[in-house]
């Protein structure tokens, strides 16, 4: 960690900017991107191989494409761009929701979209806050210094989603060091593997639940005994929603939690402002979310001409949305790169836009809006155990986070 200041807005780039970069601070994109920053809503970009896409950088912009059928989430398409080998090991395969497009991507969403409602994480909130007070707990019998991420930041939302979905929680150890690997292996033959490893799991997890004759609580047994005994979901489906739903449903709120805690410890005006006013928290989610846009670069590919404000997205070239710059947009968020609880952020796209918005934001938020205020409310004396200088961060090239977070109290 080399840098801890506010990043400054920017020039219209004179040749494409590489992407993905490493940031410089974790809660703020890459100055390598300040080029892309007031540039207008699109700029060319270029990837790993040398191959150039369109990057989305302006929020309107961004919002209006996200929504717009002529762009393709398909990732089987050949001209599907992939921003890293790890990632470009791993397409040209159905991916469930995320890599499909209507009417198909509608039709599995439909099935999903009952267990993610407001409602439904609602009633989850239980489970959620039993599951952070038991975590704290064990952290505070145990004292300090702890790693926040693998005794509360990660265990957290693995635990929700495996009551969920129906997945042993006694294989947390496996699931998560696979998902790891397939996110931020080193090479696209780890990823591969991981994907296999995966598959496998969930597979042999679906055939016992399909044998079974009183069906489990879990989302999987309701696809199991509603939609594959009766045909309308098929075996390879089944596995592909499940690995979607177990790696997005832990590895995303992980992230927020460490980076977002770190982000309050950074930021201790802040912190005191939500402390004093528990009211705030809500909003400070929103504001975290669009501030730390983990999820950096979403892709789509052009399945036709696109005009947007003079420039012509031809079909066929690859689209990328510039999450970390599109939330920092200065026309839409007054002084973008600060910190503040009272801003109204909930239109960000740190969640995406269009059909393929998250599926879980409702959980998300419930996970996230009780993680920290129990834990800012329980440990006010919370603080990194290290300099922060030392405290290793995620590369660019993955979802943003905190590798290690050490903490003392």
């Amino acid at each position: 960690m080399t840098e801890l200041t506010d990043t400054t807005g920017p020039s219209t780039p004179a040749e494409p900017v590489a992407f993905p970069q490493d940031r410089t601070c974790p809660y703020h994109p890459p100055t390598g991107y300040d080029p892309l920053r007031g540039s207008g809503g699109l700029s060319r970009v270029t990837l790993f191989d040398g191959s150039e896409v369109w990057a989305v950088t302006a929020h309107t912009t961004a919002r209006s494409l996200l929504a717009d059928p002529r762009l393709s989430s398909d990732r089987s398409r050949p001209e599907f761009p992939a921003i890293t080998p790890r990632f470009a090991a791993v397409t040209r395969r159905r991916v469930a929701l995320l890599g499909l497009d209507d009417p198909e991507h509608n039709r599995q969403r439909r099935m999903l979209i009952p267990s993610f409602t407001v409602k439904r994480a609602a009633g989850l909130r239980p489970l959620i806050q039993r599951t952070v007070d038991e975590l704290l707990d064990a952290m505070i019998e145990q004292g300090p210094p702890a790693d926040l991420v693998s005794a509360f930041a990660l265990p957290v939302p693995s635990t929700v989603i495996c009551g969920l979905l129906g997945v042993p929680y006694a294989d947390h150890d496996f699931f998560e060091e696979q998902s790891r690997r397939l996110l931020r292996g080193p090479t696209g033959e780890d990823t591969e593997a991981a994907r296999v490893e995966l598959e496998r799991y969930l597979g042999a997890l679906i055939d016992a639940k399909a044998a079974q004759t009183e069906p489990g609580d879990g989302i999987l047994d309701d696809l199991v005994h509603e939609r594959l005994r009766a045909g309308t979901l098929d075996r390879a489906d089944v596995v592909s929603l499940a690995l979607i739903l177990l790696v997005a449903g832990h590895e995303t709120t992980a992230n927020m939690i460490s980076l977002g805690t770190f982000t309050l410890l950074r930021h201790p005006d802040r912190l005191a402002e939500l402390r004093a006013d528990p009211t705030l928290l809500p909003g400070a989610v929103e504001e975290l979310m669009r501030l730390l846009s983990i999820a950096d670069g979403l892709l789509r590919v052009a399945l036709e001409d696109i005009e947007v404000d003079g420039t012509s997205i031809r079909a066929g070239e690859g689209v990328l949305f510039a999450t970390s710059v599109i939330n920092r947009d200065a026309s839409v968020y007054e002084d973008p790169d600060a910190l503040d609880l009272r801003r109204p952020a909930r239109h960000h796209v740190a969640f995406g836009f269009g059909i393929h918005q998250c599926l879980g934001q409702n959980l998300a938020r419930a996970e996230l809006e009780i993680a920290l205020g129990t834990l800012f409310s329980r440990l006010p004396g919370l603080r990194p155990a290290v300099p922060v200088e030392e405290i290793p961060f995620k590369p660019g090239d993955t979802i943003q986070g905190m590798l290690e977070l050490p903490v003392t109290w």
